[in-house]
């Protein structure tokens, strides 16, 4: 087969065929679908894809957006736009798992947390999470673990944001915690049984209070206080953790984020000194390199549920780091100084809206008031708005007597005038306008007083020129596809085509608010309607929501799913989910959270699913089984074999089957999850449909499912397309998740087609075994299907390496970065071990100049075992070797410079390391999260 594998798919289609049959068992090939399908057989050129796409974009009506609800209009700076958003030095870039090659990116992740820490007045803030709903639910999780022992009452702010209302629910009723609805502004006493307890600030009504007192008296009963609070305001408002809040949640999107129909956005989250070990998703520190020099890094990372799987106290994997650097580069751009006065501004604007609306002799509603008004027109709701929106101007609609009304950044005097005119003001006026008043409109007591974003780096690039400069000096400090590949396995590190990312800057998806009426929306929803049919026609599933906005939301959402299913049928007592050992561990995290109870099944020496523990798990737990979470192909890389009697057995047993996306990379066009006896699964938009990582983010995991799960699938009342509010309730906090970034996957998938994505995936796992074929001589394939042939990826043992040079699986990763490579995904499934997956984006060259790095890796690690250099002072335990340490006057090293950091083939195209090896253990002995002053890096 190795020389089927060295023919190129492009130059010889039959003989790839013939190897995809080779590799893929003939039980799983289930193809297309009988008929035509929904999917296009063919694909369109760039030319026509953008043009189908520009006709469907014309069908949304862009309006200024004055809905708030969390959401706000705002303004990108153009340099940022230009280059964060659409560099793919930033969006095509990898979680920095890898610090070394990452710097560039968690330096301005540490100024997100700086920003986020300062700004909600507490110590320890983490690198994003995925919106405001789902950062509320984690932090109502922080509380309860806070709190030991403690009661099972959550009590809910009645002024908080109706989707985050509703988020809540879906995720408190999973795990049995209660929620209590009160009044907390008026004075309503706490129940018993309180573990903690939520408050928004300010109200989703706009109205701005002093909570402290109901801080104090969430303390008084033992629990701990979320604060869910607008970044922005903020800047003018007493922080919350003035007032002793113990967790600070929001949104970051008004700091430059674009709408796009409510995603992506960086949601945030801040807790006081004694939770950081709490903390749910990444949290970026400073560590020293080798030689003592300042470093960033990822820290703690045993708190990560990869790693703690059925133990971990969240599934969160990926976060919103794309949108996190755009919001921290928001405020390094514009500084303290800048954003006051873009707080001001808004602030004076709703005072000025708010006495012309008055001057009608409406009621408004709260007296206080940061950028949002809540007014009361008894049986005029109705006409208001849609007076308002044919002005041009979205307002919300609570009820038949209340309406809404936000104003953002992008705001303008204009829009101002007519939403005045809506409730009945004059068509024309005259005024005199002064800005930055603000500070009148709360209360004395709530102005905030304090500094915040004291640090340098939020003072020093301040012109467009200095702001160009430190965005690129970090980004040559880091290693993306723009440089070369990234061959993690498991994460499926593709082209994001130029073609396909175009559209998500155009204002008809980018300035859409995710609540704007049904009819303002019609573009946002063919596109929807076009992309669920397609890939429920890929997967060979009934239904899919795309509302998940990541792949663990999506692996939540499908467990749910079951769990919903099983109860609408009576057994409530139906909570085992078997998982696999080698399976991901989002997948037992998100089983916890799901309210079920998780079972390990083996795997054999093939790395497959051990059929007998299997029956013995089903036999053992038959009346209690709700599902089995599978990957397929295999977490190790392998096409099982026994797929269908693994799912015929849990079907049999009553259970349901839920078969993880990550790796569709190997299927599409080939097999359909759906044929092999899947009962809904996630797919990870963000991998196999060429959605960019983001650095970590964003990522979006829509959730597919059989005709008998449909009913059940993530639901959301504010959702504009039929049959979108039926269901059991959102697990975002926007109906369609991360709508914004959708054009991209329609457009991969327009422009490829059935056919193109049949290729790709032949061309993936024809990449996979050329690697694995080329180096088994080296490093042992670890495992390989009947046919002796992997799937879309190959796991690398350097155990056996190890075991006769000391050289390591770390030493052997960070030699690959002076070879100019991101190095694979390191020992997972199996510890000591590197998964390879180079996909179907990388031509033979390049596989080639991998191969090339990892033989000559090889050789010099067979130097070290044969003592021609010491086992800790060699090219790989050295490694990587920065310009720095290349050009010092001292070089102790006993093998030579040039070979240190300019090995074979890296001459035309040097990438440099800015630090040398990371020191992780340090970082966590010395916890720093927020910027270091300027001097520790003297």
């Amino acid at each position: 087969m190795v020389d089927a594998v060295g023919v190129p798919a492009d130059e010889d289609r039959t003989a790839a065929e013939r190897f995809m049959g080779a590799a893929v068992p003939s039980v799983i090939r289930t193809g297309a679908p009988q008929g035509a399908g929904a999917l296009p057989q063919h694909g369109l050129s760039e030319a026509e894809a953008l043009a189908e796409l520009r006709e469907i974009a014309a069908r949304n009506r862009v309006l200024t957006p004055m809905i708030g609800l969390g959401y706000s209009d705002t303004l990108t700076p153009s340099v940022i736009q230009r280059n964060v958003l659409e560099n793919p030095s930033w969006y095509t870039a990898y979680t920095p798992y890898q610090p070394e090659i990452s710097q560039g990116r968690l330096e301005a992740l540490l100024n997100f947390q700086t920003m986020v820490g300062d700004l909600a007045g507490l110590p320890v803030a983490n690198s994003s999470m995925l919106d405001e709903a789902t950062a509320v639910v984690e932090g109502m999780l922080v509380a309860r673990r806070a709190v030991r022992g403690g009661g099972n009452v959550f009590v809910v702010d009645a002024d908080a944001l109706p989707q985050t209302k509703a988020v809540l629910a879906v995720r408190a009723e999973a795990l049995g915690i209660e929620l209590v609805e009160l009044d907390l502004a008026g004075g309503a006493p706490l129940p018993e049984g309180v573990f903690g307890a939520l408050v928004q600030y300010p109200g989703a009504s706009g109205r701005v209070w002093d909570p402290s007192g109901t801080i104090d008296a969430v303390h008084v009963a033992g629990g701990q206080t979320v604060v869910a609070a607008d970044l922005m305001s903020l800047t003018l408002l007493a922080s919350p953790g003035s007032m002793g809040a113990d967790v600070v949640v929001g949104s970051t999107q008004r700091f430059g984020v674009p709408l796009g129909f409510g995603g992506p956005h960086a949601g945030y989250m801040a807790v006081r000194q004694g939770l950081e070990r709490q903390l749910p998703g990444r949290l970026v520190g400073v560590s020293v390199d080798a030689e003592g020099r300042p470093a960033y890094r990822l820290a703690l990372q045993t708190r990560e549920q990869h790693i703690r799987r059925e133990k971990a106290t969240s599934n969160i994997c990926t976060a919103q780091v794309l949108l996190a650097v755009m919001a921290s580069m928001y405020a390094v751009y514009h500084g303290p100084d800048g954003l006051r006065a873009i707080a001001s501004e808004v602030m004076t604007k709703t005072g000025l809206l708010r006495d012309w609306i008055a001057e009608t002799g409406v009621e408004i509603v709260n007296d206080t008031f940061f950028d949002t008004l809540t007014v009361r027109v008894p049986g005029r709701a109705g006409e208001v708005v849609a007076r308002a929106r044919e002005g041009g101007v979205q307002l919300h609609r609570f009820d038949a007597d209340t309406v809404g009304v936000s104003v953002g950044e992008a705001t303008t005097m204009t829009d101002l005038h007519r939403v005045a005119v809506a409730f009945g003001g004059p068509a024309e006026r005259s005024f005199g306008y002064v800005g930055g008043q603000g500070a009148a409109k709360v209360p004395e007591s709530l102005r905030r007083a304090d500094e915040y974003l004291t640090h340098p780096v939020f003072h020093s690039h301040r012109s467009e020129t200095a702001m160009m400069r430190y965005l690129k000096r970090l980004a040559d400090k880091d290693y993306a596809l723009d440089r070369g590949m990234i061959p993690l396995g498991s994460c499926t590190m593709k082209l994001n085509a130029a073609t396909a990312m175009a559209a998500i800057t155009w204002p008809e998806f980018g300035r859409i608010h995710p609540f704007a009426p049904r009819e303002d929306v019609p573009g946002y929803l063919e596109m929807i309607d076009q992309l669920e049919a397609w890939l429920a026609d890929v997967t060979g599933y009934d239904a899919v929501s795309l509302q998940p906005n990541a792949g663990s939301q999506g692996e939540l959402a499908g467990l749910l799913a079951i769990r919903g299913y099983h109860r609408s049928r009576g057994d409530v007592h139906r909570d085992v989910c078997l998982i696999p050992s080698s399976a991901h561990g989002t997948n037992a995290a998100s089983a916890v959270l799901a309210g079920m109870r998780v079972v390990v099944v083996a795997t054999d020496e093939g790395g497959n699913v051990d059929l007998d523990d299997l029956r013995a798990k089903i036999a053992a737990h038959a009346d209690s089984l709700a599902a089995l979470m599978i990957t397929y192909p295999s977490t190790h890389g392998v096409y099982e074999h026994d797929v269908l009697d693994i799912t015929a057995a849990v079907h049999e047993a009553g259970g349901q089957v839920y078969i993880d996306g990550a790796n569709l990379n190997a299927l599409v066009g080939h097999s359909r999850f759906g044929d092999l006896g899947g009962d809904v699964s996630h797919l990870n938009l963000h991998k196999t449909f060429a959605i960019p990582h983001g650095g970590g983010g964003p990522g979006v995991g829509p959730v597919a499912a059989k005709a008998h799960l449909a009913p059940f699938l993530p639901s959301h009342d504010a959702a504009q397309g039929d049959g979108d509010t039926a269901g059991i309730g959102p697990v975002s906090a926007a109906p369609y998740g991360s709508a914004g970034i959708l054009p991209i996957t329609w457009s991969y998938i327009r422009m490829m087609g059935r056919e193109g994505l049949t290729e790709a995936t032949s061309a993936a796992v024809l990449a996979a075994n050329y690697v694995a074929a080329r180096l088994k001589d080296h490093y042992p394939v670890l495992y390989t299907g009947e046919s002796g042939l992997v799937a879309h990826e190959c796991i690398l043992d350097l155990r056996p390496l190890k075991e006769r040079t000391g050289v390591s699986v770390d030493d052997v990763a960070k030699r690959l970065i002076d070879y100019g490579f991101h190095a694979p995904t390191m020992s997972f499934p199996v510890a000591g071990t590197l998964m390879v997956e180079p996909t179907e984006s990388e031509d033979l060259a390049e596989l080639e100049r991998f191969v090339d790095a990892m033989i000559a890796i090889h050789t010099e690690a067979e130097r070290v075992g044969a003592g021609e250099w010491p086992a800790d002072d060699n090219p790989l335990a050295n490694a990587p070797h920065t310009a720095a340490a290349a050009v010092a006057s001292d070089w102790p090293h006993p093998y030579e410079r040039e070979l240190a950091v300019y090995p074979a083939g890296t001459a035309e195209a040097k990438y440099w390391p800015p630090v040398r090896r990371v020191d992780q253990a340090y970082g966590d002995r010395n916890l720093v999260c927020a910027c270091p002053p300027v001097d520790a890096f003297a």
